[in-house]
């Protein structure tokens, strides 16, 4: 089968490979909608470490072409939503997990597409446990919002569940990329008062408002910190960062009030270091709680989220501004997402088997 991907770091391109083989509990599904994530480019500069002759891709909405002989919810034919993190469901680590099934037997190893095994950047890939894993396309959700659910919104919501927001919380949102708006749309839906965004794209910063943010930032207009202050009046009470670098979560505890949450779900690089200074933190004794966390999955969760577009409460196709027909295009969306042009939000390529 054909499929796009890294042959080595920095240098992407089509692979030829063998179709994956399924097991008893799993799924060959054939994507029918695809969405580049800056994870995947990421991943193909060297962000998470050496990978040859791997396909990328891990956001989409397909169709099942075979089940393992265990496998009860679903037939082929069925159209799925795909989540881009598929725990392993009897792992101890996703039975003891805590609040995250994202570390099914160790960091961030229920995410097995780009990690672990081929991507959705092909015309046939696998899912794991697919009777927890995934979930029919419902009916009355477009397969680009649904789409949206599976890395975008799971992202963003869990910045914001690790910031713990409550009704009235002043939050600041780093990034105001497809994570940074589904982190606004959320912090908005879990009550939050005043939402300020950090960000200069234009047309980001106009969804941005329109998902929940009272107020833009830019750099642009002077130092971030001392914006935010001022416009607060003080301190605020939650902070995620969903975009920036190392140097922004130094920011980030220069605004929190003590007894706050700095909640991070950026990805960094292998390479990054983090510098804190003690006096940020009060010397270790502000009861700032900073935490990091993953992309939560599974079929469960995924349900949440769609609940969520059923119900009219939020409409994350917004955010997908370049469109593509055709499995070819994959290519040509990867690198628009690579090279990241001004007024570009999410690409998202459709795709007609027939």
């Amino acid at each position: 089968m054909k499929g796009y991907g890294m042959i080595s770091v920095g240098n992407p391109g089509w692979l030829e490979k063998d179709m994956p083989v399924i097991g008893a509990l799993d799924a060959l599904v054939r994507p029918i909608a695809v969405a580049p994530c800056s994870s995947d480019t990421h991943a193909m500069h060297g962000g998470s470490g050496e990978k040859n002759n791997l396909i990328l891709g891990h956001e989409a909405v397909g169709e099942i072409v075979e089940v393992g002989s265990l496998v009860k919810k679903f037939k082929p034919g069925d159209v799925v939503v795909v989540p881009c993190t598929t725990p392993d469901w009897n792992e101890t680590g996703v039975q003891m997990r805590g609040s995250n099934n994202a570390h099914d037997s160790g960091a961030m190893k229920s995410f097995k597409f780009l990690s672990q095994k081929d991507g959705v950047f092909a015309e046939f890939f696998s899912v794991n446990n697919a009777d927890a894993n995934l979930v029919l396309l419902p009916e009355g959700v477009s397969v680009d919002a649904a789409l949206m659910t599976v890395d975008m919104m799971s992202t963003g919501f869990y910045g914001v569940e690790m910031a713990d927001v409550q009704f009235g919380d002043s939050v600041v949102v780093f990034g105001i990329g497809p994570v940074g708006l589904m982190a606004i749309a959320g912090a908005k839906l879990r009550g939050a008062g005043r939402i300020y965004a950090i960000g200069t794209r234009k047309n980001c910063a106009e969804l941005a408002r329109e998902y929940g943010a009272t107020d833009i930032i830019s750099y642009k207009d002077g130092d971030l910190v001392q914006q935010i202050l001022e416009k607060e009046g003080g301190k605020v009470d939650r902070v995620i960062i969903a975009g920036g670098s190392c140097a922004s979560m130094n920011q980030a505890l220069m605004m929190v009030k003590n007894n706050g949450v700095v909640s991070n779900i950026n990805f960094y690089d292998v390479t990054d270091s983090f510098q804190i200074p003690a006096y940020l933190w009060g010397l270790g004794m502000s009861d700032i709680s900073i935490r990091g966390g993953f992309c939560p999955g599974g079929a469960y969760r995924i349900e949440k989220m769609l609940n969520l577009i059923k119900s009219g409460r939020i409409a994350p196709e917004k955010l997908l501004n370049y469109k593509f027909e055709g499995f070819d295009k994959i290519e040509e969306a990867f690198k628009l997402m690579d090279e990241k042009p001004a007024d570009l939000i999410k690409p998202v390529v459709h795709i007609n088997w027939d």
